[in-house]
């Protein structure tokens, strides 16, 4: 899950200044993390702690209330009841990594996705987004090569993800739509060598720069297993103390669960 954070502080000063390559320093004064670390470990905390997903992304929304979310999701984080908004937007797919990594079988990895998207992102697009990012996590995660995850993903989503960076990159624009960032997120992640290129790559599309780094950091974690220190050092030096307590007893091994 760290490489999800650290891909979303790495991507976060470029959301507003695109860049289309992938020479960029990782870290500068003001990377920060965003919404979607917020967002990401509020699932694991809700995972961690058994508890529903929506208020816990309530209850992590309000704690940082200035973390850069869209306009529909913070007046939804302020509404008494978790009632969710047919949004399509990649915020599900941004903050589901955890499910990945915690879930036993596929089954259980696309159940549980599902459940962390309807609460707010119930459009078919969001959750579809949710969970093909959750099973890629997975898949990599145990194992399975990149041409298994590019069948599986593209064959059950229906996501083109026959296409490379290079021919995705120079017509690339922003984009916070599930349809329009997962793909190409994943992609990023299929032609990379290892996590720090996984992270470039997404950057370098152009787009929702914080989101793309951040799901196919998430992904690449899984499959490469190993993150530099020096991306860890500068990641970690940028959360709060609360933010790093969570990350920490989520990637300290929780027992592998299997949904209800």
């Amino acid at each position: 899950m760290l490489g999800a954070i650290a891909g979303d502080i790495i991507g976060s000063v470029y959301e507003g200044s695109p860049i289309k390559t992938t020479e960029f320093p990782l870290f500068q004064e003001g990377s920060r993390f965003t919404d979607d670390t917020v967002l990401t470990l509020a699932v694991a905390y809700a995972i961690l702690e058994d508890k529903k997903y929506g208020q816990t992304l309530k209850d992590f929304g309000r704690k940082y209330p200035r973390s850069g979310y869209g306009g529909h999701f913070y007046q939804w984080i302020f509404e008494e009841k978790v009632k969710p908004y047919k949004s399509w937007g990649n915020g599900s797919a941004m903050r589901v990594s955890p499910v990945g990594f915690a879930f036993d079988d596929q089954e259980s990895v696309l159940r549980e996705a599902e459940k962390t998207a309807e609460v707010s992102h119930n459009h078919p697009e969001g959750i579809k987004g949710a969970q093909a990012v959750a099973l890629a996590v997975f898949l990599a995660r145990i194992g399975e090569e990149k041409e298994v995850i590019r069948k599986e993903i593209s064959g059950r989503f229906g996501y083109d993800l026959d296409r490379t960076v290079m021919r995705i990159r120079p017509t690339y624009t922003f984009d916070v739509s599930c349809q329009g960032s997962v793909p190409e997120a994943l992609v990023t992640f299929l032609d990379s060598e290892d996590y720090e290129d996984a992270v470039r790559l997404a950057v370098s599309l152009g787009g929702d720069s914080d989101t793309l780094a951040c799901i196919a950091g998430g992904i690449a974690q899984a499959y490469y297993g190993e993150i530099p220190d020096s991306i860890v050092r500068n990641t970690r030096e940028r959360l709060t103390p609360h933010l790093c307590q969570v990350l920490d007893r989520f990637e300290g091994g929780i027992p592998v669960k299997v949904s209800s």
